[in-house]
């Protein structure tokens, strides 16, 4: 089970649907027909089970019905997540400067227990100094509004927090291409201190481990972009790969998912070992 004090709308909505789903495979319903007892379709029974729709307790108490959950306290529990998962995420508050399209994948990353992922434009957003990731933003949206950059900073420097949590931090394991380590955002001295943080990240934080993956490394299947997956504490959710492009994102699932989770076990081969980040990032630092 998610602990609900820390899990969003968007991790709720998939723990929801993740039991929904073992239901209906329990009782040997078909999709179609679960869609058809809450009025929808096939298609809907799949993105409300995957945890990309958001639930009605009407809906919700037809499927336990037709799932045959007579257990009043069980029916309880699942109807007490699906009005919590209608709760606002503390990001929501920044809807004007989220895209849509990622407002989706905060909710995951704010309720996560692990993520994995792979960088090569710039230094991972949960890793960036406050001034590289103003250059940053900067980049990204260069024609917004003095105050809209700086709520997106905000935003961002906020998503850290997991971090740090008291109780139960996130762990993080980022794969950084030597590429993004020497493209010169924000200048030398901007760099000089984003290149500091991490190696006070990899010396000093047991739950964030940093793996530089260096040109001598050669070609590799994720020249294409960043990768993230994101894992939960609840066992039944699967984990989530997250992909994100100039003005959306994708999630595959199955094979597809799969497959990056390979990829993402071959970067972490083919890179540096933790034990050398430090020392070649001091390296690096002489290069500022």
């Amino acid at each position: 089970m998610l602990d609900n004090r820390q899990a969003g709308p968007t991790a709720l909505r998939m723990q929801i649907g993740a039991r929904l789903r073992r239901l209906r495979e329990e009782r040997g319903i078909g999709r179609m027909q679960a869609g058809a007892a809450i009025r929808g379709s096939a298609s809907k029974m799949s993105r409300l089970e995957l945890g990309r729709h958001g639930f009605k307790a009407r809906d919700v108490r037809d499927l336990l019905d037709l799932y045959g959950v007579n257990d009043a306290d069980e029916r309880a529990g699942l109807l007490e997540l699906v009005r919590q998962s209608k709760e606002p995420g503390w990001w929501q508050a920044y809807g004007d400067v989220v895209p849509s399209w990622f407002e989706q994948y905060l909710g995951l990353e704010q309720s996560a227990t692990a993520i994995r992922g792979y960088e090569v434009q710039y230094i991972p957003g949960l890793l960036q100094t406050r001034d590289y990731a103003r250059a940053v933003i900067g980049l990204e949206y260069h024609d917004a509004q003095h105050d809209g950059l700086d709520r997106r900073l905000t935003l961002r420097m906020t998503r850290q927090e997991i971090l740090f949590r008291p109780v139960a931090p996130a762990t993080m394991w980022a794969i950084i291409d030597e590429a993004a380590l020497r493209r010169p955002i924000g200048g030398p001295e901007t760099m000089r201190g984003q290149i500091e943080h991490l190696i006070a990240v990899a010396e000093g934080m047991n739950n964030v481990n940093v793996q530089v993956l260096p040109f001598a490394a050669g070609g590799h299947l994720a020249l294409g972009g960043p990768i993230s997956i994101v894992r939960f504490a609840a066992h039944d959710l699967d984990d989530v790969i997250y992909l994100e492009q100039l003005t959306g994102a994708r999630y595959p699932y199955g094979p597809e998912a799969t497959r990056y989770q390979e990829v993402m076990d071959l970067l972490s081969i083919r890179a540096c070992r933790p034990s050398r980040t430090a020392a070649f990032l001091k390296d690096l630092l002489t290069e500022f």
